[in-house]
């Protein structure tokens, strides 16, 4: 096993009826002004934007708002936010969404307190220093922002869609109550439970020996979505399963299923983040999409892991090599996404990219040809573009 940081500060309010403790949550922060930041309609029509704004109004806590965040969230929205709370005076930001509201408001929060453009921490031109401090009430279950250290932003010019990371960003605070996201539609609810297990198989699948402790959380973690997704497909109320689904979607993302590990992974999301800039698709259902191609491509350089994944998550009887264990739990899992209705293929995803696209895929997931991706096998621009063609 490898040696191991591991740090999860934020704190974790969870259940029914959580989200009228914010402005106690707030207050507590000793801040001055709030940014409410939020995406589309939903959270204004299920009244939720009413009982946080009464939550705040009863502690006297003062706030602006900014709404209209999408999926892949934009670069351009980020700096109006950075605009707007410079002028309000704004020192804590309220996330009231999922992932792509929390990620703006960790970009605002960077663009807030660090001298030059924000962009440039995504573009890996220099590092934070600092972040404003944040709180979430979260209201779909998938990208575990909410607890992890981590950002990813899109930006227009040229639709480059990229990450940054670092402690600075995490969370003061998050509210889970399940309930928020009972109306969701199935394919958001399916794509964020993608999502959340392949944040966990990402840092399954890696070259490093593991802790079968981190193993035994990780593999009960991504059944136990698996298990529960299916009950949601049926049954989009039932608590007990959208809890499951929502704290595994903090777990996945925190760094607890990566403790020991040599950092997983993590191609399957390079890959996806390329498709996300260039077609702005759901990030889940673009994992889903290409990871079996990924798979097929490198599972013989670790056989043992995605054979192990097999067993113990999927429940394939062992085979008499680990590497026909491995692809019939390749194959299992692609059966598990097409029950969910998630795709397993770019065109079902409903792209078609082009040579000429997949070859501009490839060399923004490259960085021009300057780095590899991946762990379990390394990739470089080649390598790249082939997967991309086996997921068409």
């Amino acid at each position: 096993m490898q040696n191991f940081n591991y740090y999860a500060p934020t704190r974790v309010v969870f259940g029914k009826g959580t989200e009228n403790e914010v402005g106690k949550l707030i207050k507590e922060q000793n801040c001055k002004k709030v940014l409410v930041h939020y995406g589309g309609g939903s959270v204004i029509r299920s009244g939720l934007l009413d009982r946080v704004y009464t939550s705040l109004g009863a502690e006297g806590i003062a706030y602006t708002t900014l709404g209209e965040v999408v999926p892949n969230p934009r670069l351009s929205k980020v700096r109006e936010g950075i605009e707007l709370c410079q002028r309000e005076g704004v020192d804590f930001i309220l996330a009231v969404g999922g992932g792509s509201v929390i990620d703006s408001s960790k970009a605002i929060g960077y663009g807030l307190t660090n001298e030059g453009d924000v962009w440039d921490f995504y573009a890996k031109k220099r590092t934070a220093s600092a972040c404003l401090p944040i709180g979430t009430i979260l209201t779909i279950s998938a990208a575990g922002s909410e607890m992890s250290d981590s950002s990813v932003i899109t930006n227009e010019d040229g639709w480059i869609k990229r990450g940054y990371s670092s402690n600075y960003c995490r969370c003061k605070f998050a509210i889970l109550n399940p309930e928020l996201t009972y109306t969701l539609p199935d394919y958001q609810t399916q794509s964020g439970c993608v999502d959340i297990m392949m944040h966990t198989m990402e840092r399954y699948l890696n070259h490093s020996t593991n802790m079968e402790m981190t193993d035994g959380i990780s593999e009960a973690l991504i059944r136990t979505v698996m298990k529960s997704s299916r009950i949601l497909k049926q049954d989009p109320t039932n608590y007990e399963a959208r809890a499951e689904v929502m704290w595994a979607g903090s777990l996945s993302h925190n760094g607890l299923t990566g403790c020991g590990t040599d950092g997983g992974d993590w191609a399957s999301h390079q890959l996806e983040h390329e498709l996300g800039g260039m077609f702005d698709v759901a990030h889940g259902a673009g994992l889903a999409a290409v990871w079996g191609s990924w798979a097929r491509y490198v599972y013989k350089d670790r056989a043992d892991r995605f054979a192990k994944l097999a067993e113990n998550v999927l429940m394939v009887p062992h085979d008499d090599t680990p590497e026909k264990t491995a692809l019939a739990g390749i194959e299992a899992m692609e059966d598990y996404y097409r029950s969910v209705d998630m795709p397993t293929s770019l065109r079902e995803l409903g792209i078609e990219p082009t040579e000429e696209q997949i070859q501009e895929l490839a060399d923004k997931c490259s960085f021009q040809n300057t780095r590899t991706i991946g762990k379990v096998k390394v990739l470089n621009r080649e390598d790249i573009a082939k997967i991309y063609r086996m997921a068409l």
